[in-house]
């Protein structure tokens, strides 16, 4: 083949057409020809994702120009830190810039850090060139992604970072070159680069014409987890100090323990504790990339994808103790001073397990986000943009324009279910489930029960209402009307995207109320700013008192606004699925009749009639009071092995 304005394959089906039709001192002259001019370039990649690349056969060749969600080769970010070479802090324990801290990993140099970070790169090789020769070189480039990718190759010294300046000697290509590919980031804005990086490999001698072939590669998407991947670790905030505060923390984190290993989840808790947040949901959203390695299994690399909140400081521990061999962190930046702090908590992203319905297919699950439709304010646009632009997982937007902290995990979760059209079920919220509950407690002649059996605590009073005063209130019925609405209107979005029908949602009771807590001076500093953001201290109110609208970045009163809600009960969907048949939720601390919690009774069944078998923990002086439950205390890191290219 001569240069190489004509594809390689079809050059050389007319080469071969040319000489069967040609005279035959045609044919000795094109015999001539093809003797002075090197072999037809070769490359090959892992195009059919079965971790070989295939330099003899045609496993690999069709499609090996393109790309699509189902085949083409795939290359990672390599952005983990498989040595722990990266400083955690500057000259004499100096806080790094969050964007320094960002910078490093095994991708910011061109070097093979050791085996594992040579495990993280892909596989590109050159099929030997036979006859070629003494005086032919080779040179890599890439004219597509460049900026993006670095490639190396495999020479007698070992990997060596390939450049404009490399030369391959005839004595390589002859022999078949082997190179690694790797990302230095992830997709940030596929109008900006998609993720496509075309290798390109040139073959020239003095005196001859080049001939030339290029591989396309992809970077693999950074995906959310989901929950038909299993619980491989459960991650939690520890809280230092000898206050009630602090004590109830600690018990909250010793019982999750507890609850974790019955479960069988076998690794031990994974414990933020440098910056006190306790809301562990809210500052990471645990995610992943992978390809198939050499070896045929899947290659992962964990990526902890901070919030789009760059004044919580809890987001620097994952760079400082959780990056390392296997896992990278993620942050974005240009968040704009008006998107709303509380929607870019990681609170408000989940995942829809992997669906297919009208056309559209999601093998690796979809996220939803809450957003205020009220107000028109959303979750921040340079992350709904890089979460997009992974095009696998295409945010669906929520109203959450009801709740106070606006998060989709206060009222809908997804619940494995074998045996269903789609291997799982929508978990959500019932407000007219809850309500019946008190309804039908005051009916049987229990109104003068308190509402909450929770104990009082050493810094304050347990509430002290009854059903009957519950039911009596200004607004709770109203609050709850108004929540069931506006759930109902959610899940008629989740059905007509993905097809599940009433027969496949598990309706869980709860209650919300526009009410706001006023809690403890530590429960005001951690839970209330951490979950909300700094300043934003809702005014304190009596229980249905008239709720005013806050600003969102200082905290005070913008004047009456759309009524907002949280969790009366503690909200049962706001829980952990720590197995695919194990849920732990929040102790419902509601109304004791008989011996019996009303509320976890019922809560029970609605799990217990999903398959699920569900357990208890307390955490209501600790996460309920301050707009959250167990779910917004805690994070999983789940299995990845799974292809997410396959339905």
């Amino acid at each position: 083949m001569v240069v190489t304005s004509t594809p390689r394959r079809t050059a050389l089906a007319l080469t071969v057409i040319g000489a069967v039709l040609a005279p035959t001192s045609a044919v000795s002259a094109a015999q001539a020809a093809a003797a002075q001019a090197p072999p037809p370039v070769d490359l090959r990649a892992d195009v059919n994702r079965d971790g070989r690349v295939d330099v003899t056969g045609t496993t690999d060749t069709a499609g090996e120009d393109a790309w699509t969600p189902s085949r083409g080769a795939v290359f990672l970010p390599n952005i983990d830190d498989d040595t722990k070479r990266c400083p955690s802090a500057g000259p004499g324990g100096k806080p790094l810039p969050d964007a320094k801290l960002a910078a490093c990993h095994d991708a910011a140099d061109a070097v093979v850090n050791g085996n594992a970070d040579l495990a993280d790169l892909a596989r590109v090789r050159a099929a030997p060139m036979a006859n070629l020769p003494a005086t032919a070189t080779g040179a890599v480039s890439v004219p597509a992604g460049g900026k993006h990718t670095r490639v190396f190759a495999k020479r007698a010294t070992g990997w060596a970072h390939v450049t404009g300046k490399t030369r391959l000697t005839a004595a390589e290509l002859r022999a078949g070159v082997e190179f690694a590919v790797e990302s230095t980031d992830i997709v940030r804005d596929s109008k900006v680069w998609d993720g496509r990086a075309v290798i390109r490999l040139t073959v020239t001698a003095p005196g001859r014409p080049a001939t030339t072939d290029d591989i396309t590669l992809r970077v693999a998407p950074l995906l959310t987890h989901h929950h038909l991947q299993k619980a491989q670790r459960v991650l939690v905030t520890k809280v230092p100090g000898k206050d009630d505060f602090a004590r109830r923390q600690q018990a909250f984190v010793n019982g999750l323990a507890k609850e974790v290993k019955s479960a069988g989840i076998t690794q031990p808790l994974i414990t933020f504790d440098k910056y006190q947040d306790i809301w562990a949901q809210d500052f990471v959203e645990p995610g992943y990339v992978s390809m198939t390695g050499p070896d045929g299994r899947r290659q992962v690399i964990r990526v902890m994808l901070r919030s789009a909140q760059p004044d919580r400081e809890a987001g620097r521990e994952l760079f400082e103790k959780i990056r390392g061999n296997g896992t990278g962190v993620v942050q974005v930046s240009g968040v704009r001073d008006s998107e709303e702090w509380t929607l870019n908590s990681m609170g408000n992203l989940e995942t829809i397990p992997p669906y297919a319905h009208k056309g559209r297919s999601f093998p690796a699950g979809r996220i939803i986000m809450g957003e205020r439709k009220d107000d028109g304010s959303k979750p921040a646009q340079v992350m709904r943009t890089m979460l997009a632009s992974q095009g696998f997982q295409d945010p669906l937007l929520l109203d959450t324009s009801w709740l106070h902290v606006g998060h989709v995990d206060e009222f809908v979760q997804f619940l494995p279910a074998p045996g269903t059209p789609r291997g799982w079920k929508i978990g959500i919220a019932d407000p007219e489930a809850g309500l019946k509950l008190l309804r039908d407690a005051q009916k049987a002649g229990h109104g003068k029960t308190r509402m909450f059996s929770v104990p009082d605590s050493v810094e304050r009073l347990a509430p002290k209402e009854t059903v009957d005063q519950a039911l009596a209130s200004q607004w709770l019925v109203a609050d709850n009307t108004l929540a069931a609405a506006r759930i109902k209107a959610n899940l008629a979005v989740l059905q007509r995207e993905t097809g599940v029908t009433d027969a496949e949602v598990v309706r869980v009771p709860a209650l919300y109320t526009r009410g706001t807590e006023q809690v403890g001076e530590r429960g005001e500093r951690m839970p209330r700013l951490s979950r909300l953001g700094a300043g934003e201290v809702p005014e304190a109110v009596s229980e249905y008192g008239q709720q005013k609208r806050l600003d969102r970045r200082d905290g005070r009163a913008a004047g009456p606004g759309p009524v907002m809600t949280s969790a009366y009960v503690p909200g049962a969907v706001n829980g952990i699925l720590l197995g695919s048949d194990r849920y732990l939720a929040p102790r419902q601390w509601g109304p004791v009749i008989g011996g019996k919690d009303i509320f976890t009774t019922a809560v029970t069944a609605a799990y217990t009639g999903a398959g699920l078998k569900v357990s208890y923990i307390d955490d209501w002086y600790t996460y309920h009071l301050g707009m959250g439950e167990v779910h917004c205390g805690t994070n999983t890191l789940r299995d990845a092995s799974a292809a997410w290219w396959k339905p």
